[in-house]
């Protein structure tokens, strides 16, 4: 993974020109464009496969884990509709990618990743880049109980279920998005909590996101 944090004309060219694609593939939230725009995608990719940071593609980051496709992440971070100053629970760190994009837009995140290695490398890169995030090591499945309720709460990884603790950490009016269904591919999910028991739920587009692993989960 990269550590040397280089910004040129070149990736800020390759941001804008992706910025233009997202626009055209239906992303309308000018502030999540915005912050696509701003965050340097090349900076989680080892410095090998800068060429590949701004195509809209998933890329392995190591641990059978991927950073999450472009598109994908603009999607998830727009059903949030993120204000600033939101309390906002990430299930899968990954790479900090989608973690930078939701600090962009002024969420206060706790971000939960269940692998060592990604952890361990998050918890060092993201500060490096001035996002500063609270980190956890554990299972995301499980949600982070002891910060809850939580205004929004997202999962960028594919669950046969929606995990009932997480529900119960989402605060009244709070949204929470998930990626439902098999091994193979996924329904985008949003659900509304509007009582302290009935939940809204929408179902969207179908994806295809790594599984999500614990005890609420495969």
């Amino acid at each position: 993974m990269a550590y040397k944090f280089v910004d040129n004309y070149r990736e800020q060219g390759a941001r804008k020109r992706l910025v233009v694609l997202l626009r055209e593939r239906g992303i309308s939230d000018e502030r999540v464009l915005k912050a696509i725009g701003k965050v340097p995608r090349h900076f989680f990719f080892d410095e090998t496969f800068w060429n590949q940071a701004y195509k809209d593609i998933a890329f392995p980051i190591g641990d059978g884990q991927t950073i999450s496709q472009p598109y994908t992440v603009a999607y998830q971070t727009e059903l949030l509709h993120i204000q600033k100053g939101d309390k906002v629970l990430e299930i899968g760190t990954g790479s900090g990618y989608q973690t930078c994009i939701l600090m962009e837009l002024g969420a206060k995140v706790y971000t939960i990743e269940r692998q060592a290695n990604l952890y361990a490398h998050t918890l060092k890169v993201l500060p490096g880049m001035g996002y500063k995030a609270n980190f956890f090591l554990g299972d995301g499945s499980k949600g982070i109980e002891e910060y809850a309720p939580y205004d929004k709460i997202i999962v960028t990884a594919g669950a046969p279920f929606v995990p009932e603790l997480l529900l119960k950490q989402l605060k009244i009016g709070g949204i929470l998005v998930i990626p439902v269904g098999d091994e193979k591919s996924q329904k985008m999910l949003t659900v509304i909590r509007v009582s302290e028991n009935d939940y809204d739920k929408i179902e969207l587009d179908t994806f295809r996101f790594v599984p999500l692993v614990g005890d609420q989960a495969w």
